[in-house]
């Protein structure tokens, strides 16, 4: 599906799945007044003119003059509690891995491009038969092969990453499809097996887990029948993002995906995560995700490399997810609190 048909669906989900709604007001976000609204407006310029509905356009125009930012963000939008709280935030990350543009040595574990006869949202093939049917080899769909099954596997939980080839070259990849079949928590399926209690699950658990088990591992990673496909992105700069959802590059910790059923693409979003890193800040709703489902879900983008992924992999918080609406959306959805 081409960018803007897949947008003007997602924002046809928000008007036919409307979760229940309350407007609050900007005194009852936690954190309001200390954050930097600022950083939030230049990301939110960098995608507004994407956003879908005749009342975000003039938002967008004024956003580009603003010199104030605090206040526009409090002038034009209402604070709206999509969904009943608590949220559940997790985090993720633009991955950099090792790998080359021909199978050899290490090098085993490909990622692919998009099949051209891939069906627009009908179940395809599984991750176990592309993986160890091998129903693509041969066919020179590889990108890149990559030295780690593991490090493949979340690479397509991320939907992007930095590939560093042998030559020193780097090349970046991201999202150009999926094969619909629906995503499977692994994290969840070692919990159901009893291997770890709920608070132990993380990534790094995750990969430690498949190393120590390569037989069982690679049957774990089957678990997940959802396979992603892959395009090489040329031309992004390495000092910006990777390319979410609406086609545009990401910012570490003030893009976060959403569940674009309930909150529009594009749109500012108040997050108030707990947990043992505790974040209030204003971002702007620029990805989606398979896993990401829900009003109160989110996936918070910590950047890239392997900090950024020691971050991220480590966020499973409460909190509470609050949606920045134009006024008359916001007064569409509910009383004032």
């Amino acid at each position: 599906m081409c960018l803007r048909r897949w947008i003007a669906a997602a924002a046809l989900a928000v008007t036919s799945q409307a979760a229940p709604a309350e407007v609050i007001g900007f005194a009852d976000l936690d954190g309001w007044v200390t954050d930097d609204h600022r950083a939030a407006l230049d990301v939110f310029r960098e995608t507004c003119d994407l956003t879908q509905g005749a009342e975000w356009a003039p938002l967008c125009r004024l956003a580009g003059d603003v010199t104030d930012a605090r206040a526009f963000f409090e002038v034009f939008f209402r604070p709206v509690v999509i969904g009943t709280p608590p949220a559940v935030f997790t985090g993720y990350y633009e991955p950099e891995l090792h790998g080359a543009r021909r199978r050899g040595g290490p090098f085993q574990w490909p990622i692919y491009r998009r099949p051209p006869e891939l069906p627009e949202g009908s179940p395809w093939l599984t991750r176990a038969e592309i993986e160890d049917g091998g129903a693509l080899a041969g066919r020179g769909l590889e990108i890149a092969w990559l030295d780690d099954p593991v490090e493949a596997f979340f690479l397509q939980i991320q939907g992007s990453g930095r590939i560093r080839l042998t030559d020193g070259s780097v090349i970046r990849v991201g999202f150009a499809g999926k094969n619909n079949q629906p995503y499977r928590s692994v994290g969840e399926e070692l919990v159901r097996r009893g291997v770890y209690q709920p608070h132990q699950v993380s990534a790094q658990v995750i990969r430690s887990w498949v190393r120590r088990n390569p037989v069982e591992g690679v049957a774990l990673l089957n678990f997940n029948p959802s396979y992603v496909f892959f395009r090489e992105i040329p031309d992004l700069s390495a000092d910006r993002g990777p390319i979410g959802a609406m086609g545009r590059p990401i910012t570490a910790l003030r893009s976060l995906a959403v569940d674009p059923a309930h909150v529009p693409l594009g749109a500012p979003v108040w997050v108030e995560k707990d947990g043992a890193v505790p974040l209030r800040r204003l971002m702007i709703a620029q990805d989606t995700g398979g896993a990401i489902r829900g009003a109160q879900r989110a996936d918070i983008f910590y950047g890239s490399g392997d900090a950024a992924g020691d971050a991220a992999g480590i966020v499973r918080d409460p909190g509470r997810l609050v949606t920045l609406l134009p006024i008359d959306l916001a007064d569409s959805r509910g009383p004032e609190g």
